[in-house]
C-alpha cells in the first residue's frame, strides 16, 4: 500500500457569508500526479492555499505526512515545496542569494545541492545576476529551484508553465518524470496536464467536484471510456477562457458534450 502524503477531509472555506469551498476531500499518495482544473474562481487556488496553511480553514482538516496543518504547521510543511501564483523572490538579490536564503530554512542543504538545482533549471550562466535583471521565464525557473531545493516529497505548483520557454518546460517535465513524491498542479496547459498527470480534479463554479483517473486525453474520451472515479457527483462544465486558442475552445466544448453523455 502506498504512503499517504496528503489527506484533505471535508474542507470548507467561507469569506463572510460567501462559501468558496464546499466539502473538498482528497487523498494523495506517493507517486500520484494530480491536476486541478476548472474555471477561474471555482476554488482551485483556494484549496492550494488551505493545504499550505496560507489561509484559515473554516471547517475540515488537512494532514501532510501525518501532521495536521493547523495543529503542527512546522512539521506539516517541512517536506513541502510550492509555487503559488508567482515565485516569492527578492529582486535586489542575485538568484544564488535567493537560494541561500531558502537553504537557511532547512537543515542539511549544502552548496552542492544549490549547484545541482541551478543546473537542473538551466540558470548556471545567470545565477549570480540580480533577479531584477531576469526575464519572467528565468524568475519562474528560479522559483522552481526554490521549491525543490530541500527535496520535498509533496510538490505543489500553481500554473508552473506560465512564462516558461519550451526548453525549460522540458527540463521541468524531465524532473517530474523522476520525482518520487506526490505532485499537485493547477494548470490550464492541456499538453502539460496530459503529459504528467495520472489523476484530475475538476472544480466547477457551483462548488461540485469530479475526480477522474487519467490525464486530459482520458477526460476527453469520457463519452467512450467511463474512467470517472465517482459517477454520482454532478459532471463539470468548465467555462472557456477568452485567452484560449480556437482549438482549445473546441476541445473544451467537446469535453462538455462528453460529460453530458455521462448523465444520460
Amino acid at each position: 500500500m502506498s504512503e499517504v502524503i496528503l489527506k484533505c477531509t471535508n474542507l470548507h472555506k467561507k469569506f463572510g457569508k460567501k462559501e468558496i469551498l464546499k466539502g473538498v476531500s482528497v487523498e494523495v499518495e506517493a507517486g500520484d500526479i494530480l491536476g486541478f482544473i476548472g474555471p477561474n474562481g471555482a476554488g482551485k487556488t483556494t484549496t492550494i492555499k488551505l493545504i499550505l496553511g496560507l489561509q484559515g480553514i473554516t471547517s475540515g482538516s488537512v494532514s501532510i505526512n501525518g501532521y495536521d496543518i493547523q495543529k503542527d504547521f512546522t512539521k506539516a510543511i517541512a517536506k513541502v515545496g510550492a509555487i503559488v501564483e508567482n515565485p516569492d523572490l527578492y529582486m535586489y538579490l542575485s538568484g544564488y542569494e535567493n537560494l541561500k536564503l531558502v537553504r537557511n530554512l532547512y537543515p542539511n542543504i549544502d552548496n552542492n545541492r544549490i549547484q545541482e538545482v541551478v543546473k537542473l533549471v538551466g540558470l548556471e550562466n545567470r545565477i549570480h545576476d540580480k533577479v531584477s535583471k531576469y526575464s519572467l521565464g528565468m524568475r519562474q525557473r528560479l522559483g522552481v529551484a526554490q521549491a525543490i531545493l530541500h527535496k520535498p516529497n509533496l510538490l505543489i505548483l500553481d500554473e508552473p508553465t506560465n512564462d516558461l520557454d519550451i526548453q525549460t518546460l522540458q527540463i521541468l517535465e524531465d524532473y517530474l518524470d523522476t520525482f518520487n513524491g506526490a505532485l499537485i498542479t493547477v494548470s490550464h496547459d492541456r499538453y502539460f496536464l496530459d503529459r504528467i498527470c495520472d489523476k484530475l480534479f475538476v472544480f466547477n463554479s457551483d462548488k461540485t467536484i469530479q475526480q477522474f483517473l487519467g490525464g486530459y486525453s482520458a477526460l476527453m474520451e469520457l463519452g467512450e471510456k467511463n474512467t470517472a472515479v465517482d459517477k454520482n457527483e454532478k459532471a463539470v462544465k468548465p467555462k472557456v477562457s477568452p485567452r484560449l486558442s480556437s482549438k482549445e475552445k473546441q476541445e473544451l466544448e467537446m469535453m462538455d458534450e462528453h460529460m453530458e453523455k455521462l448523465q444520460k
